[in-house]
């Protein structure tokens, strides 16, 4: 196994603009090896300045995208799939400049479609969710990129909750740009077992993001971390473990992911503890 320690800069603000690069000398003066880096609004980057600060700190790029309503590939809507697979196709052209290989998210739908459905209505849903995924792999392809295709919780989705589920995803969309990322957070309320949800997803695992079962700092709170280690060490894991987690400071982004109080004194404070903890945890 082998990792490197990355932050996203959600943990801080959002949404990302080539501002936000002045995070990067105390992401990295704090021991991160790499930086998540949310593409909210493609036009709000400026490529070279951040291809520039990413030099200059020694961090490496990881590019995660961000999915509402506008960005939903399973709605009802062809246009509103154009406009996600646009969006998409402007992830892959940063992550590309920037030396990155894959965008991670939820590239199914919108976050927040949780509604008991029919299982033809869900069948339908599925099936559209992988012809989409299927283009959008066509598209990474050009880039020479991947997806890494987020399951978030029952809470947030009703499509893809569990590694088996994304599994199954992927095994349907059939392209080798296809691949999985998986979060901590919501495994530790869908999974039954840590370790073998990290072993179901094998070689396709290409990140992993990581939080407490609160979303707070990794090892202040419930999360069976052995059982995260066993299972990386398990699949011969290669690539970084991300800290995602949110500041309640910034009002729209804390109400989407319903966090509404600090979880730590500060979050330079909450990013110094989780990565004493991940160091002792991998590096050990």
């Amino acid at each position: 196994m082998q990792i490197d320690i990355g932050v996203s800069t959600w943990l801080w603000t959002s949404p990302f603009n080539s501002g936000t690069i002045k995070l990067f000398p105390k992401i990295k003066a704090f021991g991160y090896e790499s930086v998540e880096i949310p593409v909210e609004d493609p036009e709000l980057l400026d490529v070279k300045k951040i291809r520039d600060a990413l030099k200059q700190n020694d961090l490496k790029p990881i590019i995660c995208a961000a999915f509402g309503p506008t960005r939903d590939l399973t709605h009802e809507d062809p246009a509103v799939h154009q406009n996600c697979l646009n969006y998409v196709e402007s992830c892959f052209k940063i992550s590309a400049e920037l030396g990155a290989k894959f965008v991670a998210g939820p590239m199914y739908s919108s976050v927040g479609k949780a509604r008991q459905l029919s299982p033809d209505r869900r069948k339908s849903e599925w099936d559209l969710a992988v012809r989409n995924l299927r283009k959008a792999c066509l598209i990474a392809e050009k880039y020479d990129q991947q997806i890494a295709i987020e399951p978030i919780n029952r809470f947030e989705t009703d499509l893809i909750n569990t590694t088996e589920d994304v599994k199954r995803m992927v095994k349907d969309i059939d392209h080798p740009a296809a691949k999985i990322l998986l979060d901590s957070f919501h495994m530790t309320l869908e999974e039954k077992s840590l370790k073998k949800s990290i072993e179901t997803a094998g070689s396709d695992l290409i990140h992993f993001q990581v939080s407490e079962n609160y979303r707070g700092a990794p090892g202040s709170g419930q999360t069976r971390w052995e059982d995260i280690k066993a299972g990386l060490e398990s699949i011969n894991y290669h690539g970084s473990v991300s800290i995602e987690s949110f500041t309640p400071e910034v009002k729209e982004l804390a109400g989407a992911v319903c966090i509404w109080k600090k979880f730590s004194e500060s979050q330079d404070q909450f990013a110094i503890d989780g990565l004493r903890f991940l160091r002792k945890l991998f590096k050990k």
